[in-house]
Formats: C-alpha cells, sequence, structure tokens
C-alpha cells in the first residue's frame, strides 16, 4: 500500500497561530482589555477586515455587548478621525443587525 501524498505544511502561518493564542492566554491583562486595544489599533491603521473580525468574536463572546461596541465608536471617531469612526459606526450597526439585534432608538428619529 502506498502512502497518500504529503500536503505541503504552512510553517509560517502554523507558528503565527501559536504566536498569537500565546498572547491571547496571557493573563495580565483580560481578553475583554486585549479586545479593545486591539480593535483601536486596527481602526487606527484602517484595517477593516480585521476590525469586522475582531468585533463579531466580541459580541459574540459576550466581550462587549452592543451598547459597549457603540461606545467604542464614539470614543473612536474622536481619536482615529472621522472617516474611520464612521467606517466603524457602518460596521457595528451592520453586525448588531445581522445577529439579529436592532438598532436602539432607531424608532421615531426623522431621516
Amino acid at each position: 500500500m502506498t502512502e497518500p501524498a504529503m500536503q505541503i505544511v504552512d510553517s509560517f502561518g502554523m507558528m503565527a497561530e501559536r504566536r498569537f493564542a500565546d498572547v491571547w492566554a496571557r493573563t495580565v491583562l483580560p481578553v475583554r482589555e486585549r479586545r479593545l486595544l486591539l480593535l483601536g489599533l486596527l481602526v487606527g491603521q484602517g484595517l477593516d477586515d480585521q476590525v469586522e473580525t475582531h468585533l463579531d468574536a466580541a459580541l459574540r463572546t459576550g466581550e462587549l455587548t452592543e451598547t459597549e461596541l457603540r461606545e467604542v465608536v464614539v470614543f473612536l471617531l474622536h481619536y482615529a478621525g472621522w472617516a474611520r469612526g464612521a467606517r466603524l459606526n457602518d460596521q457595528v450597526e451592520s453586525l448588531i443587525e445581522r445577529a439579529g439585534r436592532p438598532r436602539s432608538g432607531a424608532a421615531g428619529h426623522a431621516g
């Protein structure tokens, strides 16, 4: 019987994944604070795809509530700039809608 062909091993990917897991597993800062730091950094650098991933993880795991995500938007609008803050707001509101949660205070506002 012949052995199956050996698949290419992504050693860099495996190493990077392990390193990130080590950083997230450290206990000096709670995961929630790490997530907030990372979100600020990613928004500030305009890395929207990664922001989307971490917003989803924060909401899904309960690290941040909808209200807290919206407060992150308010805070980062002032420090990351209005354009990046507006993009973050769109990402947060889209995530909340996809998660089946209505926008708070959306009813009764004139457009």
